[in-house]
């Protein structure tokens, strides 16, 4: 595996992080949050479009009043149309709710519909989706700040109302599951990988079958933050996470699901704030979002990888 280029595309904001990538009719998008800081409570949802991947413009910005929106992620729907999730985070919210997952919809990229709010979404952060034989799966957390502590899977024909799959999914509310990246095998196999905050902080590769209520999970033995995985090959998992150990940066890194291992193949440029990838394979190259403080400021990077098969 090797770095073809890497290039920045976007800094405009004082803050710009927690991308997603993907490619819709023909174009690339990828969406970030930009704010004052990484904690501030100022954050909107940007999206950037491109024809080549070297030019890119804003094609909108999207915000909740008085709150925080973050973690923007892009996904597909069955009907054709470009899915924006993210979740609002409110210092201090009227109607008790810390947390609202939220979601966008657009035919075209630059107009969108929402945001749609569903009341499963009150107290929640669905921090990613995942479209599966025309349903939408997405993991919910909170910590200690809604109703989701222990984690809890949800799933939707439309992206705009959820219902609930299988509630305390997570082994445990103490090591405080949060992150995740969910993959679908062609025999409807699941597989989902955990970042944990407390405890040993080591993720966890969890597997199951439908319909998706029994999970089964094992340590990958490896701190990670951000995750996003692709399938690779028969037995393989391609990620982009955050590593802690040593230097604090953004890697590409195999996971092996038959030994539940995670290994590091390729560090990207990058350092101190960063990760929060987005991965897309498109002619034989992998494209990768991501953001760095590694310069002079947090920005938005954009990498070519080979990827030896």
């Amino acid at each position: 595996m090797h770095l073809i280029e890497v290039r920045r595309i976007w800094d405009q904001a004082p803050h710009n992080a927690f991308t997603a990538l993907i490619r819709f009719r023909g174009q690339w998008y990828c969406a970030f949050r930009e704010g004052r800081a990484h904690d501030s409570e100022d954050g909107k949802l940007r999206v950037i479009r491109s024809q080549d991947g070297d030019a890119w413009a804003s094609v909108a910005l999207l915000a909740w009043e008085g709150g925080d929106v973050r973690d923007a992620k892009l996904s597909l729907t069955p009907d054709g149309q470009l899915m924006l999730n993210g979740a609002v985070y409110f210092e201090n919210p009227t109607d008790g709710h810390k947390l609202r997952s939220v979601t966008w919809l657009s035919l075209d990229g630059e107009k969108w519909d929402g945001p749609f709010s569903c009341p499963t979404g009150l107290g929640t952060w669905r921090w990613s989706v995942t479209w599966h034989k025309g349903m939408a799966y997405s993991f919910g957390y909170s910590g200690n700040m809604g109703k989701d502590p222990q984690g809890c899977l949800y799933r939707s024909k439309d992206g705009k109302t959820w219902e609930v799959v299988k509630k305390d999914v997570y082994p445990d509310a103490a090591s405080f599951g949060n992150e995740t990246s969910l993959v679908f095998l062609e025999d409807d196999t699941a597989y989902c990988l955990l970042r944990r905050d407390e405890g040993s902080c080591t993720a966890l590769l969890g597997v199951s079958r439908p319909p998706y209520t029994e999970w089964t999970w094992n340590d990958v033995g490896v701190r990670i933050g951000g995750p996003v995985m692709i399938p690779w090959g028969q037995d393989r998992f391609l990620a982009a996470v955050r590593l802690y150990d040593g230097t604090i940066r953004t890697s590409l890194c195999w996971i092996d699901r038959q030994k539940n291992t995670l290994t590091e193949a390729l560090k990207l440029p990058s350092g101190g704030d960063t990760s929060y990838a987005g991965l897309v394979m498109h002619e034989g190259v992998l494209w990768v979002s991501y953001y760095s403080s590694h310069e002079d400021k947090t920005a938005i990077y954009l990498a070519k990888v080979k990827v030896d098969q």
